[in-house]
């Protein structure tokens, strides 16, 4: 299995995934520094707020989110995009023939490129999240609460959708897949709106709605837990903000999300071992 995870980084490496991951990671935390310094810069010259708001710390918690924000999809977009071709695309090109008639079990191919992808997943994370977190405490000295806890789950959320595009690529063509993917995500994120605006407007049928479809696709439940722990308890408790959940996501999902993964991969091998190559 780890031959094949060797190998899925050296593609990687060689198709330049790596490279562009690397460089494009970097323009955004630089582009993101002059962001933020600009807006530090502007809120401390102002001078302290009439109202006693410690407006330099509402403003760098809402920067930092906004940049988790931006990273969260940057992250989603690699978890899809990465493996969507993987097993699809060697398939419909033959590639795949040079690796099943060796000696490997094919649960170690899936497996083992999965696990080749969630470490380049992992990499980009603590690339782009670091940076973002870096940027913030080099300028204002913030360190939002919690970060043990968020940047995981990030990561976690990841790791569902890695996991579908893996099972998808089992089977069906890679622009199906890259479909299959982006839709059940866009179902999760308009899900989780659904459950936040039923949750402010205190209608349970809607957030139930919301609910289900969290249970469906774990993914976007992911990002307002995260998002909910990484903000100081006066920054969340106001809900007013597009990164406040108004209904806090249960700890029980990440078993759910954790399940959601350990089945997925049981399709995807049990998939790929029954296709006819």
């Amino acid at each position: 299995m780890f031959t094949i995870t060797l190998l899925t980084l050296h593609e990687a490496l060689r198709k330049r995934v790596l490279l562009l991951a690397l460089v494009l990671g970097l323009g955004f935390v630089a582009i993101y520094a002059i962001g933020v310094n600009y807006i530090y810069s502007g809120v401390t010259t102002r001078g302290p707020a009439p109202t006693g708001i410690n407006a330099p710390l509402l403003a760098m918690t809402y920067v930092t989110m906004a940049g988790l924000y931006a990273v969260n999809f940057l992250m989603v977009m690699m978890s899809a995009l990465m493996p969507v071709d993987t097993l699809s695309g060697e398939i419909r090109s033959g590639a795949i023939q040079t690796l099943v008639t060796k000696p490997v079990h094919r649960l170690e191919i899936v497996l083992g490129k999965w696990l080749g992808f969630w470490l380049i997943l992992a990499g980009y994370l603590l690339l782009t999240a670091g940076g973002v977190l870096a940027v913030v405490f080099a300028i204002s000295r913030y360190v939002p609460p919690n970060i043990a806890v968020g940047l995981p789950l990030m990561l976690l959320e990841g790791t569902v959708l890695l996991t579908l595009s893996i099972a998808g690529g089992t089977r069906l063509s890679t622009l199906a897949n890259g479909v299959l993917v982006f839709g059940l995500y866009g179902l999760a994120f308009i899900g989780g709106w659904v459950e936040q605006i039923g949750a402010l407007l205190g209608n349970d049928a809607t957030s139930q709605v919301g609910i289900v479809v969290s249970l469906l696709i774990p993914s976007d439940v992911l990002w307002q837990l995260a998002t909910y722990n990484m903000q100081p308890a006066f920054f969340r408790d106001a809900t007013v903000t597009p990164f406040t959940p108004a209904s806090v996501p249960s700890p029980a999902m990440v078993w759910w999300a954790l399940g959601y993964i350990f089945a997925g991969l049981l399709v995807a091998v049990r998939s790929f071992s029954r296709r006819d190559l």
